[in-house]
């Protein structure tokens, strides 16, 4: 079994907890090197603690969590004999072992959730290196650094302590040389491959909810957590259909997801979503955060699409696609299954699609639709999907995009009703559904969410009020 040292500053203290707990229920022998508090404590300490073990050979394997993980990886590859990877996902987890022999883990309390995390950590320790072509790159790196730092080379007489306060002073060393400019540079290099989540809007390309952009603000896991912690009482399915409720608003997600959308009206779009009461507003990613803090306190929720509208999206950058809109605010995924592979017959990769997103709805405490585009479908092909979905545990299977050659109709709804009845899934019509007739249909076909533009409309008809409004039913 193998030993490890492990440690974490004050913004991945808890996970780190969480994690010593698990890895020693596992049977690891675990030197927990701190911190062990949530005061403030300077990450690259930590950093150049545990991978300092790991360097003079007392441990086999280091992990350490922090903020974003970044910081802690650059600390522990100052020291020789160091190969630190910050991983986020499954994949990254096993390349870094299988391709890159790494030997240290660090993670990012504010990028992924306690569940992910274990998998990534036990993964991280079951995978070994063993291609030739592998290990012989590894050996290279090895090599390079010998190169470019001679000195560091171990002697056989020097004590493990003595090496391992040269190692963290080497790593003090080499952060000190870095020049502010130098971190500015870093810092907007991080935020520019996260990603900008404004739309183009310089006004809203920062918020307090930012936590990768050092410019802006100190990086902050409890908001982050805090954004998660806005839950939704998920929806179930009730059997096959009720009577339409007097209140129909509950059904609805209000959704503008045209690529034109403005601020302003995606501002509305939340305006009216906290009048009319409905469940949440379903917008294009990079207006999460901002309906995310327009809707704070609100019962309405945030709701994104993922993959959308094409499915066609690789499964590792849907997952990453819903963890980044989970820590925006998205309290609901609506994703776009892969289609083409659908009607290939590829069932298999269909569900392992569905699966990723669902793994990061169940990290962040999201609710996971799946949208199947029913009319590029046989019946037979929407079942088979509705079974994937079913048995990657999604929360809801959806109609349509709205982007496609048909949206909802009731024939449709009724079955994947029957064919996640059985399960309590939920099941969304969307597309095409412009009024309260058509909103009753769906409800009684066994839908129990609507996906609409023309929310205002439906509600207003539904309270006998003409409403008159040549847009509706258009996302």
């Amino acid at each position: 079994m193998h030993t490890l040292a492990i440690g974490a500053d004050h913004g991945g203290f808890e996970l780190k907890q969480m994690l010593v707990e698990h890895l020693r229920s596992c049977g690891y022998n675990v030197e927990d090197c701190g911190t062990h508090s949530t005061e403030a404590v300077d990450y690259p300490q930590i950093a150049a603690m545990v991978a300092g073990r790991v360097a003079d050979g007392r441990v086999d394997f280091g992990v350490i969590v922090d903020g974003a993980g970044i910081g802690s990886a650059m600390t522990a590859n100052k020291l020789p004999g160091v190969r630190a990877a910050l991983c986020y996902d499954l994949s990254s987890a096993r390349n870094s072992r299988e391709h890159n022999n790494a030997n240290v883990l660090t993670l990012g309390a504010s990028l992924i959730g306690a569940g992910l995390a274990r998998q990534i950590v036990d993964l991280f320790l079951e995978t070994e290196c063993t291609a030739e072509r592998h290990l012989r790159r590894a050996a290279m790196i090895n090599e390079i650094e010998s190169k470019s730092h001679p000195s560091s080379e171990c002697s056989c007489s020097t004590s493990p302590d003595t090496h391992s306060q040269k190692n963290s002073n080497l790593a003090e060393q080499a952060l000190s040389d870095l020049s502010e400019a130098d971190l500015q540079r870093v810092a907007s290099r991080i935020f520019e491959m996260l990603g900008s989540t404004n739309g183009g809007t310089a006004e809203h390309a920062c918020t307090d909810a930012c936590g990768f952009c050092q410019s802006c603000a100190e990086i902050n896991p409890e908001l982050v957590r805090s954004f998660i912690d806005l839950g939704a009482d998920r929806i179930m399915h009730r059997g096959n259909g009720e009577a339409v409720p007097a209140d129909v608003a509950k059904y609805i997600d209000h959704t503008l997801l045209r690529p034109d959308a403005t601020f302003e009206q995606i501002t509305t779009l939340c305006e009216e979503a906290d009048e009319f009461g409905f469940a949440s507003v379903c917008v294009n990613p990079c207006y999460v955060r901002h309906c995310a803090k327009l809707l704070r306190g609100s019962s309405a929720k945030v709701c994104t699409v993922v993959g959308f509208p094409l499915g066609a999206n690789v499964s590792e950058t849907k997952a990453l696609e819903a963890r980044r809109a989970i820590r925006e605010g998205a309290r609901e995924i609506d994703m776009v299954i892969n289609v083409g592979a659908l009607k290939s017959g590829q069932d298999e990769l269909v569900y392992r699609d569905i699966r990723a997103v669902v793994e990061a709805c169940m990290d962040g405490g999201a609710i996971c639709k799946v949208i199947l585009e029913t009319a590029l479908l046989s019946d037979e092909e929407k079942t088979r999907a509705c079974q994937a979905a079913r048995r990657a545990r999604a929360d809801f299977v959806k109609t349509s995009t709205g982007f496609g050659p048909g949206g909802a109709t009731a024939e449709d709804v009724a079955l994947m009703n029957q064919a996640v009845a059985e399960a309590k899934m939920g099941v969304k019509a969307s597309g095409g559904i412009r009024n309260f007739e058509d909103a009753q249909q769906m409800i009684r076909a066994g839908a129990t969410r609507i996906g609409a533009s023309a929310g205002v409309r439906i509600v207003k008809e539904s309270q006998g009020v003409t409403y008159s409004d040549a847009t509706s039913g258009k996302y």
